[in-house]
Formats: structure tokens, C-alpha cells, sequence
């Protein structure tokens, strides 16, 4: 596995990987087809500069991608918000930990990083367990903040 840096190229791998990782309930926010390519690509585009989204890949097919991006206020813009996606067929192979690795050491070494934040969901014990084993500890808890499709709320 290797790991190297996005670019706009990767926009519709990493599109299609989130589309298909949003039919497993519990992993992303979203409803199918909200996000256009083309956010991807001015998000990666955006993140050359102001933070970092990287791609895991084997034999040049991406399986997995992540990012630290700052929040946009000067007040909070310290604190990078960490997204790690590991595509589907892709999982219990150490590409999560090693994406995170990635952005943690990346961090490390940027002094506009004050603080990096995630949000994960109550039933993803999987991912819990990895930002744990790295450090981060739960400071809150969202109630009612994603909708599902059906109309429900996630717990």
C-alpha cells in the first residue's frame, strides 16, 4: 500500500467510494448523490494549501482516503477536521490506521494545527476503537444531527 497526496484526478475514485461506503448505515453523512465530483475536486484542489487529503492505494487503485481540513472561522481555524474513509471491500486491513498515522505525523509538523477533531458515530465501533488506540477521547455527544433517507434519525 502506498500513500501519496490527492489530486483532482482522484475526484471520481474517491466519489464513487463514498457513494457505494453511504449504503452501509452509520459510516458517512449523506443521501445518495448529494455530493458532486466536483466538490471533490475543489476540495482536494482547496486542501493542497490550507490542510491536507491524502489517498491510500494498491496496485494504483485507490482503497481508502482521509483528510485534515481547517474550519473556516479564524477563531477555530486551529482546529482540522479529520475525515478517514476506507473503501468498501477494503476494511480490517490496516489502511484506516495508516491513513491516520499519515495525518497525525503531517500534523505534527504544521504549526497552524492547534487541535484535530473528528465526529464518529455511536455505532461505528470499528473506527472508535482506531481513534482511541491513537489518543482522542469523546468531549460530546449529537443527538438528532443526521437524518436518515427514511426520515428517522440515527442514534
Amino acid at each position: 500500500m502506498q500513500i501519496r497526496t490527492a489530486t483532482p484526478a482522484d475526484a471520481e475514485a474517491i466519489a464513487a467510494a463514498e457513494e457505494e461506503t453511504r449504503r452501509t448505515p452509520g459510516l458517512l453523512v449523506g443521501w445518495p448523490g448529494e455530493i458532486p465530483v466536483e466538490a471533490y475536486r475543489t476540495k482536494i484542489a482547496k486542501l493542497e494549501t490550507d490542510g491536507r487529503y491524502i489517498v491510500a492505494e494498491e496496485t494504483g487503485t485507490p482503497v481508502g482516503h482521509a483528510l485534515l481540513e481547517p474550519m473556516p472561522m479564524r477563531a477555530n481555524a486551529h482546529v482540522f477536521t479529520l475525515t478517514i474513509v476506507v473503501h468498501p471491500g477494503h476494511v480490517e486491513r490496516g489502511i484506516g490506521r495508516a491513513l491516520l498515522r499519515d495525518l497525525l505525523d503531517w500534523a505534527q509538523h504544521d504549526t497552524r494545527v492547534g487541535k484535530v477533531e473528528l465526529n464518529v458515530r455511536a455505532c461505528n465501533m470499528r473506527a472508535q476503537h482506531l481513534y482511541r488506540s491513537f489518543g482522542f477521547v469523546e468531549e460530546a455527544r449529537f443527538r438528532q444531527r443526521v437524518r436518515r433517507i427514511d426520515g428517522e434519525y440515527e442514534r
